[in-house]
């Protein structure tokens, strides 16, 4: 049977949660915001305020760490610092746009969530003493529809002479491909539900969808605009220079704002960890 890339869904558990015994000392929740990490500091700085921003009842600490990078903040260190305030049960909230993204498969895997990761990886199993609960990435929520729909809502003039073009990383990874294109479809729905659009579209960079997707709509829809909207968690690199450079030689608006800064995005991991809250 061949072996799919599955969505790990909001409250997926680790092996240790399935192993405990049924009396279960009191828990203690912590929660820990895991995001990809960059070089640059503002791109750091931004995800940062957005998760001490979370509001989460009193006494709950929350981490922000990284995958990769920024040196003192990485998983194992967010998880250890947890355990070490007598934390027993860590909410992970990956802060991650695609249940598509293969860090999501190494990161879960290294958490013990899945027993083996799909795709090879250089991660290792964290040493982990607390019960890992771990939540669902951003993919096409209803809180993120909100978000890109008002950073891109300046582009437009007149939606119904209007097709949004909605880019994201995207994976030549067969079935990670699959997660990230079922995310963004539903997501570009949304924002035509928000916006009135004619017409919605997505396109990866990965494989580079970009030369297709605009050569079709300039065909079938001549004298329609393309709104181009990145949906990335920070501005950089990909907003900045990839996606304008694929862009060359075809009209379209675009202003290459992403995700952060914004306020939602706390309510978002908010959400995420609020079932755990009630309990």
């Amino acid at each position: 049977m061949e072996e799919t890339a599955v969505k790990l869904t909001e409250g997926h558990r680790s092996a240790s949660f399935l192993a405990r015994e049924r009396g279960r000392p009191l828990v203690t929740y912590g929660v820990l915001v895991i995001s990809h990490g960059s070089r640059n500091e503002h791109w750091v700085q931004l995800v940062d305020e957005a998760v001490n921003a979370v509001q989460v009842p009193k006494g709950i600490p929350v981490y922000s760490s990284f995958l990769e990078i920024v040196e003192g903040r990485l998983i194992q260190d967010g998880i250890t610092h947890l355990e070490s305030l007598g934390v027993t049960d860590i909410i992970v909230v990956p802060l991650f746009i695609s249940s598509g993204s293969t860090h999501i498969d190494e990161i879960s895997y290294a958490l013990g969530v899945k027993p083996e990761p799909i795709l090879p990886t250089d991660m290792t199993p964290f040493v982990i003493r607390a019960v890992i609960h771990f939540t669902a990435p951003i993919d096409d929520d209803p809180v993120i529809a909100e978000i890109v729909y008002e950073k891109m809502k300046p582009l437009s003039v007149d939606p119904s002479k209007e097709i949004v073009l909605l880019i994201g990383h995207g994976s030549i990874e067969r079935n990670f491909h699959l997660l990230w294109r079922r995310g963004l479809e539903k997501l570009a729905s949304r924002l035509k539900d928000c916006g009135g659009f004619d017409e919605v579209d997505v396109a990866m960079l990965l494989p580079n969808q970009i030369p297709t997707k605009m050569n079709r709509w300039r065909k079938l829809k001549p004298h329609h605009t393309v709104l181009v909207v990145p949906l990335f968690l920070s501005e950089g690199y990909f907003t900045n220079e990839v996606i304008p450079e694929r862009l060359q030689g075809y009209t379209y608006q675009y202003n290459g704002r992403s995700l952060l800064p914004h306020p939602l995005l706390s309510r978002w991991i908010e959400q995420q960890t609020a079932p755990f809250m009630e309990t």
